[in-house]
């Protein structure tokens, strides 16, 4: 069994969790290898010893064979994750080192145990849908992809922008405001619900459309069905706007066309058997927690 550990950043005290996943590894007897980028921290740290496999862009991580994806970090960590994994259908078990970890979900004291099921099979897999963002320009190269959302936003001044938005080419409104989140329901946990959008469960087949800090009082976040193309045209005081995908970014001018849908495939994520979508959001967002007699 090969598995791929990633991560963006090795900070001094994520050493030893790192130390004990291999040290896992080793007793079980599977392969691993990184991407160079991580591997030269772990060099320069000296956290490991020795020569090992490490991996340049996704074209090898899919000519490797990988039997699953390690990811150490938060869920930013798995979104940035997206560039090695994109369409080849590889498993991701994310271990938690960062604050909320709704989808990187296992603890790190729990790393022995999570590998461990891995390899007998005591999990399923939690797909999540991907956005697809079209444009008439190349924009965010290779990868014009998202988990969590897509978003158009001011840049050069606190003026608000106008942006019109489109569903199958139908209009749906016009939004004063300081921009627009279209969210997954992963994403739902996120950016969007900072801004007052709904939770949707991860195997709901939506979007949400979320306006950021509308003029308007009565627009409100809309879910919308994720076979449906949204599309945009923004215009404002300003000649240059933010358009994002997860935590990468683009500058675009208003002659820029926009347009979001799902991607034809989904991202594979490891769960636990005692794991699932309520207890994290219990866990996470402190849910029915009544201090007031404790």
């Amino acid at each position: 069994m090969r598995i791929f550990i990633y991560s963006r950043v090795l900070k001094e005290k994520d050493a030893p969790i790192l130390q004990e996943l291999i040290r896992t590894l080793d007793d079980l007897e599977m392969q691993y290898i990184f991407p160079r980028q991580y591997w030269q921290q772990i060099e320069s740290m000296e956290v490991l010893k020795g020569e090992l496999d490490v991996l340049d862009d996704w074209e090898d991580l899919v000519s490797q064979q990988v039997d699953l994806v390690i990811t150490l970090g938060g869920d930013g960590t798995i979104l940035g994750c997206l560039k090695w994994v994109v369409d080849s259908g590889i498993p991701i078990l994310g271990v938690n080192l960062g604050r909320m970890g709704f989808l990187a979900d296992i603890e790190k004291s729990r790393v022995r145990q999570a590998v461990e099921a891995f390899r007998d099979g005591q999990y399923t897999l939690d797909k999540r849908s991907v956005i697809k963002l079209e444009s008439n320009i190349e924009l965010f190269g290779k990868l014009p992809y998202a988990i969590n959302d897509f978003t158009l936003l001011k840049r050069d001044t606190s003026s608000m922008v106008t942006i019109h938005a489109y569903v199958n080419g139908d209009y749906l409104n016009t939004y004063w405001s300081d921009g627009i989140i279209v969210a997954t329901p992963t994403g739902s946990t996120g950016y969007s619900l900072s801004c007052g959008g709904p939770i949707i469960f991860p195997s709901s087949n939506n979007f949400v459309v979320t306006p950021v800090a509308p003029h308007n009082l009565n627009v409100r976040p809309i879910v919308i069905p994720d076979d449906a193309v949204v599309s945009f045209e923004i215009e404002g005081r300003a000649e240059n706007f933010l358009c994002t995908l997860d935590s990468r970014f683009e500058t675009i001018s208003s002659s820029v066309k926009l347009a979001v849908k799902k991607a034809d495939f989904h991202i594979a994520m490891v769960q636990l058997e005692e794991g699932n979508f309520l207890n994290t959001m219990r866990d996470k967002l402190t849910w029915g927690l009544d201090k007031r007699n404790r």
